[in-house]
């Protein structure tokens, strides 16, 4: 093989690199930002739901109080109706909070996110300051010699920033017990 397509060769290969790396972490955070809206969504409809059903338990007992500030005596039905309000109310609120702990969970889908730019750009930043000694009197045995510690050093730092991604997310700590999407 001649010098000069052992170059194109090698200049190819790390072309098809970046290009590769770049589209893989660009998916990736599109991916995350998908779920991260898509959990969100739901944590909202959930918490919604949940304000709505304490309003109504509220609403549907109010007359009830009023009454019993007035000095009206209650019906024993009534009365047991009064007391199951703040059960009733209790589960409101526990689906409430289980509907917020969605929020541990998208924090980490961006902090994911925000560790895979970070990545792409120090990916980039590699590729520039290598490709920064390589001036147009630049010999080709130079040139390849650096296109192959580009191509190695990309290499690490795709392999490092890989095992700092988790490929799941969990909601720890709360209550309710452990959740592990994707």
């Amino acid at each position: 093989m001649t010098r000069k397509k052992i170059l194109g060769s090698h200049v190819k290969r790390l072309m098809s690199g970046v290009s590769e790396h770049g589209r893989r972490h660009l998916a990736e955070v599109e991916t995350d930002l998908v779920q991260t809206e898509l959990l969100l969504q739901e944590a909202i409809d959930k918490l919604t739901a949940s304000f709505l059903a304490i309003h109504g338990a509220i609403a549907a007992r109010q007359p009830l109080v009023d009454r019993l500030l007035a000095g009206e005596p209650l019906l024993e039905e009534e009365r047991q109706a009064l007391a199951r309000m703040s059960d009733e109310i209790g589960q409101h609120v526990n689906l409430a909070v289980t509907s917020m702990q969605f929020q541990d969970m998208t924090g980490q889908l961006i902090d994911r996110s925000v560790k895979r730019v970070t990545g792409l750009s120090e990916f980039l930043g590699t590729l520039g300051a290598h490709g920064a000694g390589i001036v147009p009197e630049s010999g080709q045995e130079e040139i390849v010699d650096r296109l192959g510690k580009v191509h190695m050093a990309l290499a690490i730092q795709s392999l490092e920033l890989k095992s700092v991604l988790r490929r799941s997310v969990e909601q720890k700590h709360m209550e309710s017990g452990d959740i592990e999407l994707f």
